[in-house]
């Protein structure tokens, strides 16, 4: 495989004020150097709702300084974790909080495009997931429109869900646009107790990000090859498929990031 290999944001870093996940605000830029240094070919970022406005995907500038720090260290950011819509759905059933995760979605798209992104994650899983046919019909509603942007600056909106696979192949069929994609994260759907074979005979095709992690069956993330994630079907499956996108490791971290991810990247090289 040929596929770029990178990192989610924050995973080489110390945590930022103690977050297991989150944007590393006034430090991301040091993330470049050691990511260069350990070969990789790309990072993640995150949008969060915490924070948002010291984000600098959200801005011209912010835009800017991420370009100038990828072209010194030859480390891109072509994928984007929104996790913003966790916090603030698409769907939400409040209207004030949909049409403000519209307008910022619709700058993400704008500054996503000058970033040369080509994907952005839309988490649909927790506080977020789509969870009854009211909050399904909300998303189709406010996501259509965006997707219509997307498709023009051609960055595909990849969606991770908690839904089994004949549910989430249900979702994407409201969509006729080729730039609604799925976002695969191998150890949420160990922890959910899916079975990897069935899920990319599903909608294996319509994969575009995938997120590397373990995770044990109803229990939380572990060190890669101690949870329930089954690493060899999964790559052998995934072999029938010609999966062109990226291999993100969002793998288990501790409090400093950079010796328990190095420890998990040999480990998992050799699938790659």
């Amino acid at each position: 495989m040929n596929n770029l290999l990178g990192v989610m944001q924050g995973r080489l870093l110390p945590k930022y004020n103690g977050r297991y996940q989150a944007h590393p605000v006034n430090y991301w830029q040091e993330e470049f150097k050691i990511a260069s240094n350990l070969g990789l070919d790309c990072i993640e970022f995150i949008l969060d709702f915490n924070d948002a406005n010291e984000n600098p995907l959200l801005t011209k500038d912010g835009i800017d300084d991420i370009n100038l720090i990828s072209q010194e260290y030859g480390v891109h950011v072509k994928t984007i974790c929104a996790d913003y819509f966790m916090e603030a759905p698409l769907h939400s059933f409040d209207q004030n909080v949909s049409k403000e995760s519209q307008r910022i979605m619709a700058i993400l798209l704008e500054n996503a495009k000058n970033l040369g992104v080509q994907d952005i994650v839309i988490p649909c899983v927790d506080q977020s997931s789509l969870e009854s046919v009211s909050s399904v019909n909300r998303f189709i509603k406010n996501l259509s429109p965006l997707l219509e942007i997307a498709s023009e600056y051609k960055i595909n909106l990849s969606l991770e869900t908690d839904l089994n696979p004949k549910s989430f192949l249900k979702l994407i069929s409201n969509f006729s646009c080729n730039n609604l994609t799925v976002n695969y994260d191998i150890g949420n759907s160990a922890s959910l107790g899916y079975n990897c074979v069935e899920e990319l005979d599903t909608y294996g095709h319509k994969i575009s990000d995938i997120h590397i992690k373990d995770r044990l069956l109803n229990g939380g993330p572990v060190i890669l090859g101690e949870g329930n994630a089954d690493f060899d079907i999964f790559f052998n499956k995934l072999c029938e498929f010609d999966y062109q996108g990226p291999f993100i490791m969002q793998a288990y971290r501790d409090e400093q990031g950079i010796d328990i991810f190095k420890k998990q990247l040999d480990w998992v090289k050799d699938f790659f």
